[in-house]
């Protein structure tokens, strides 16, 4: 199997580049690796003096359309100043010559990231404030207006649902390693319910969940949102449906869910109460229909832990112990989804 090179950074020539191209923060650097990131690999960097973020495509082989980092760059430039939290950014690089692979370098957040959304070391009232932000964090990023932050042309025209379908069935079996009967039943009834499109386009993160936000560390205010990779104009209810979608997973590193967790005892809305709260933030007059948007954020999350998988296996994976732990419950996703169709 190759060397998990993914997970090095050739500092020397980083540094290179970071004197010509950011000559006001000064080296020697030093580099940690952090512990998201499982698609594109992310590094603290820092100096006696500064203190900055390079976030890069993966070494090797790389699937067609993946790891869109230039997005991540395009919309964080561009949401940078608005109500949606997001990092400074500092540069672009697409010349993967500079330091072996594209990587773009951003202001660094002191900010505290959580894995688990039961949040156990918390006291029920700042879970409850969490919650919240994320909420009108949520609403706030679907509140944008594309043209006011000159994101009108960012996503590609056409029913959201039907292109992001088309993406991620790709996807999928571009780097499917086993079959999975209960992920082709799912894909099967996605294909045949595509849904019409709803309203006009808003930005969607396509990923929203509570590791890809930054909290303050004194008190849960959301202060950064990360991970744009999977970014585009759409049908809001995709971001909303991949919370609910997420919390109904187990709990644990693995599934990150709320699954057995009795919410009322912690502090954490139940899946109405935080619709009906997003619903009225964003001017809603009913309630969304999240049924056929939730089947295919649990699909959507197959999809891409089979990918994790697939580069663990390859030997270019982010974080290769945890790339295939995750890939053992991609099963449970389609089942989830499944159950979800019954109700």
């Amino acid at each position: 199997m190759p060397s998990h090179v993914s997970a090095k950074l050739d500092i020397d020539r980083l540094s290179l580049a970071l004197n010509r191209k950011l000559p006001s923060c000064k080296g020697p650097w030093k580099v940690k690796k952090t512990d998201h990131g499982q698609s594109n690999p992310t590094f603290i960097v820092s100096s006696a003096t500064d203190q900055i973020v390079v976030r890069c495509k993966p070494f090797g082989q790389l699937l067609k359309s993946a790891h869109m980092i230039e997005r991540e760059y395009q919309i964080m430039s561009a949401l940078h100043g608005t109500k949606v939290p997001v990092p400074k950014m500092h540069y672009l690089c697409e010349d993967a010559e500079e330091i072996g692979t594209p990587y773009f370098v951003m202001e660094y957040i002191d900010g505290k990231a959580y894995l688990d959304p039961s949040l156990p070391k918390m006291s029920a009232d700042d879970r409850t404030l969490l919650y919240d932000q994320m909420n009108q964090g949520l609403a706030a990023l679907h509140s944008i207006k594309l043209k006011s932050v000159g994101l009108e042309n960012y996503g590609r025209p056409g029913n959201y649902f039907s292109r992001q379908l088309s993406i991620w069935g790709r996807q999928y079996e571009l780097s499917q390693t086993e079959k999975i009967s209960e992920i082709d039943q799912l894909y099967d009834w996605l294909k045949g319910n595509l849904p019409d499109d709803v309203g006009s386009p808003s930005l969607v993160h396509g990923d929203w969940r509570i590791d890809n936000l930054l909290f303050s560390r004194n008190k849960p205010y959301l202060i950064s949102v990360l991970d744009w990779e999977i970014s585009t104009t759409g049908d809001g209810r995709a971001d909303l449906a991949n919370q609910i979608m997420q919390w109904a997973m187990p709990t644990g590193t693995e599934g990150r869910g709320l699954e057995g967790i009795n919410r009322k005892a912690y502090g954490i809305p139940s899946d109405q109460e935080y619709i009906e709260k997003y619903a009225e933030r964003v001017g809603l007059s009913k309630l969304p229909d999240l049924k056929f948007p939730l089947a295919f954020c649990f699909f959507r999350m197959a999809a891409i832990l089979q990918g994790v998988k697939k580069r663990a296996l390859d030997g270019n994976a982010s974080n290769p112990l945890m790339a295939l732990k995750v890939g053992k419950i991609i099963p449970q996703y389609a089942r989830k989804a499944l159950m979800s169709l019954e109700n």
